[in-house]
């Protein structure tokens, strides 16, 4: 595989356009954006396998954006927090990657490449991806935020932790990451409105904290930033509900629900169906009041 630090080629430039505009154009719908997960992993922590095979992952992209998808997200490796979780060398997350995301952005709704290698994210922009979503928000691979910055992408900016504290204040925490990684961004040439910002619900964090940042979300709309929450099938539901993941459709609606209600843009949902429909019927009785 070539290295991540492609030249500003002409190819990337024509494509920092449609991506830059694709954000915009997104969040100029003014109403709650969802963000479809397509994991082509053997050990996520609730679907893993279900989509390794290229025919059953663009089955189900065109499913959830038949289902209302405003974007799909890809990733060719786990990032569940478990310390069982394997790493996965970027030969084998390209391999995982190669026959869907190309195949996914021909249909024609926008893509983000789940990745935390700087050379996956330029190999996917190369391929028409639009948004890049780092679960380290430009804080782990050196490389990233220069390939952000070289194709004008939007990113998502992930809060995440190495190690779960239930005794600090969570959302200092999140606020003081989100100021060093919003200090890498402009360092690298980011433009702020490029950038939006996901509290990381589950990483690094107990439940109780997990549920803090959907119930103190509106904290960090000081940064005046679009927030993504993606508290989808999480264990925060489980430690509220005992339930295996694919019976937390119930919790992850809630949680999603109650994230718009305090600032929250865009929901990052494995159940695209049931979130649209719950997002809807939300918005549509609040314009009743």
């Amino acid at each position: 595989m070539t290295a991540a630090s492609p030249p500003a080629s002409d190819r990337s430039l024509t494509g920092s356009t449609t991506n830059v505009s694709t954000l915009a154009g997104l969040l100029a719908l003014q109403r709650p954006l969802v963000m479809g997960i397509l994991n082509v992993t053997p050990d996520s922590f609730s679907d893993g396998g279900a989509f390794l095979s290229p025919d059953a992952a663009l089955a189900h992209a065109e499913q959830m954006i038949a289902e209302g998808a405003d974007i799909i997200d890809i990733g060719g490796e786990s990032t569940r927090p478990s310390a069982d979780r394997a790493a996965v060398s970027a030969e084998e997350e390209l391999r995982r990657l190669e026959l869907v995301l190309p195949a996914a952005v021909r249909m024609g709704r926008p893509v983000s490449i789940d990745t935390m290698k700087a050379m996956i994210a330029a190999w996917a922009l190369d391929r028409g991806a639009a948004i890049v979503n780092d679960v380290w928000g430009l804080q782990r691979d050196p490389e990233m935020a220069g390939v952000v910055a070289r194709y004008r992408a939007p990113v998502i900016v992930m809060h995440n932790r190495d190690v779960v504290d239930p005794l600090i204040d969570i959302m200092a925490d999140i606020a003081a990451f989100f100021e060093r990684s919003l200090a890498i961004a402009a360092r690298a040439g980011i433009p702020r409105d490029f950038i939006v910002l996901d509290p990381g619900i589950g990483f690094g964090k107990t439940a109780e904290q997990s549920m803090m940042a959907i119930a103190r979300l509106d904290r960090l709309k000081t940064f005046g930033l679009p927030l993504l929450v993606g508290a989808s099938r999480k264990r925060l539901i489980n430690a509220v509900a005992p339930t295996p993941p694919l019976q937390r459709l119930g919790g992850s609606l809630a949680a999603h629900i109650l994230a718009i209600e305090h600032g929250a843009t865009i929901i990052r949902a494995h159940d695209v169906a049931a979130t649209v429909q719950a997002l809807r019927v939300m918005t549509a009785i609040e314009a009743t009041a």
